[in-house]
This record gives C-alpha cells, sequence and structure tokens, in this order.
C-alpha cells in the first residue's frame, strides 16, 4: 500500500533586528614611577584630552611599594586615537562628579603613540621645580631668651649680614601651595603653609609670643607641642622639607611632592645659613603613557 504524504507549506517571515556597532577598543598603557599610596577616601584616575575635553581611562591605586593597581586601560579607539593630552588627577572616594578634580598632578601630550608625563605639564604643576633652590637659619626670634636658638627654623638666608628670603621657588597654580616641614624625633611637623616665599607663611602655631617673626616662611617650636613632642626641642639632627601640598588638603601629613630637602647638621649652629638640596629628580613622579 502506497502511503500518501501532504506537504503543507507555512509561509515564514524572517525577523531581523539591526545591532548597535560596537565600539572598538583599544589599550592604553601606564608605566609612571614614584606615584605614593594615597588616603583611603582618594584614588588615581587618568584622562585623555579630545577635542578639549577630558574622557575618563579609568582608576587605580598605588600600593607602599609604589605598584599601580592597573597598568593596562580599554579606551575607546577613536577617543584614543584622537587624544592629544594625557592627564592624571586625583579624585575622591567615592566621587559624584564625573568631571576631573582640581588637582591634576602629572600630564603630558601626545607625540605619535607615546606621552611623557610630568609634574611640568600646563595642566599640573606647569613646572618641573628643577630650578627650585632653598636656604634655612636655626633661630628662635619670637622669644627673648637665647637658651632655644636650635627650637625655631626659618627659610631665609643670611650671607649677605642682613635676612633676605631664602627660597627660590616657582609661583605654583590654583589649588597648590608650599608648606614647610621639620622632622622632630620621626615625626614631621608643619613650619606653616605659604605661597610667596618673600612674605611670612600663613599661620604661627608654635611660635612664641614675646616678639614677631621675620617677614619670611619658617617657625619657632617653643609652645603648644604636638602629642608626643615637648616644646622648646633641638632641631639638630632632624630635616628641613619644603613640600607642595594640594588645597584643600584632606592630609595632615605632606604630599608626595617634596623638591627641597635637607638634613639638618647633628652639630648645627644658630644663625648660621645652610642649604637645601632639590630632590625633584629623584622623588618626583614621572613616566610614559602609551596608547
Amino acid at each position: 500500500m502506497k502511503k500518501l504524504f501532504v506537504l503543507f507549506s507555512f509561509p515564514f517571515f524572517l525577523f531581523t533586528c539591526e545591532k548597535e556597532p560596537e565600539d572598538p577598543k583599544s589599550n592604553l598603557e601606564l608605566d609612571i614611577e614614584n606615584l605614593a599610596p594615597l588616603g583611603a577616601d582618594e584614588q588615581y584616575e587618568g584622562w585623555i584630552i579630545v577635542d578639549g575635553s577630558p574622557v575618563s581611562t579609568g582608576t587605580f591605586t598605588v600600593d607602599a611599594s609604589g605598584n599601580l593597581s592597573e597598568t593596562s586601560f580599554e579606551v575607546s579607539d577613536d577617543d584614543l586615537s584622537a587624544a592629544t593630552d594625557f592627564v592624571l588627577s586625583i579624585e575622591p572616594v567615592p566621587d559624584n562628579d564625573p568631571a576631573p578634580s582640581d588637582i591634576k598632578l602629572l600630564g603630558g601630550s601626545f607625540s605619535g603613540s607615546m606621552a611623557s608625563v610630568s609634574v611640568a605639564h600646563g595642566a599640573a604643576l606647569g613646572d618641573d621645580l628643577s630650578s627650585g633652590a632653598g636656604k634655612y637659619i636655626l633661630a628662635t626670634p619670637t622669644t627673648t631668651t637665647t637658651d632655644d636658638e636650635l627650637s625655631g627654623i626659618w627659610f631665609l638666608s643670611l650671607e649677605s649680614g642682613s635676612p633676605m628670603a631664602g627660597l627660590n621657588l616657582p609661583t605654583l597654580p590654583a589649588n597648590w601651595v608650599y608648606e614647610g616641614w621639620v622632622v622632630i624625633d620621626g615625626m614631621p611637623v608643619t613650619t606653616g603653609r605659604f605661597s610667596d616665599e618673600t612674605m611670612a607663611d600663613y599661620a604661627a602655631p608654635y611660635s612664641g609670643s614675646d616678639a614677631s617673626g621675620p617677614p619670611f616662611p619658617g617657625e619657632d617650636f617653643v609652645m603648644n607641642a604636638p602629642a608626643g613632642l615637648m616644646f622648646p626641642t633641638d632641631l639638630s639632627g632632624g630635616k628641613a622639607v619644603i613640600s607642595i601640598e594640594p588645597e584643600p588638603d584632606n592630609d595632615a601629613a605632606p604630599f608626595q611632592l617634596k623638591p627641597l630637602v635637607a638634613d639638618i647638621p647633628a652639630s648645627a649652629q644658630d644663625h648660621l645659613t645652610y642649604a637645601l638640596m632639590n630632590k625633584t629628580a629623584a622623588t618626583f613622579p614621572t613616566g610614559k603613557v602609551k596608547r
């Protein structure tokens, strides 16, 4: 018996959905040295400048050994190809603002596939600070006693016979300020913040009340000692430091940019002019960014 097969045909309808084309990605590679760890409420964020506007490349942190948590970031191929500059900022955690903060630490312009980044870029400090220089004396001009002269530091020079400005530093851009420090028994203690090295700094919390200090940055450490220290003290054998601090600053410790540093001699004499050493080449963050 033959079997009868009946073929039923049904119309087929083809539905197609057009997909948005995927944005091709390329890698941005960071090779940056001398970056310091930030506080728990801060992180680094990279940015490329495309048509004059910042485009985030991603965030990262740095450990105590200077290792970056991330060194490779996926970025839009079109944006990366069109980028003119790379900028590194410091951002709060959490960060509710999609724009870069005002604290931009490094920057560099792309030349082909590479950008050399440093603080000298116009978006950062605008100067590499390599020409910065400084001198200081130990003295306590805000007291009338003479037995505490090694308990104060002033960033001035007496080499001419009269007090002269001891610091030669470039003007910083907005949101950055200089700050002096001494290290006493391993503890950094501020001498005050300033933006003009030819004028007194902004505060004198430890100085005496017998007389005014000279019109230059500095501090006498004779009263209101922080916990763990006793004033007057002897600064001999400690350190003198000039740092560059973000403004505003949420950390009481010195920031990572310390252009001028000196070991105060163990046998230091008061009213003798000593030199600070420029440490920018050895300590400032620098590196390359490759696209």
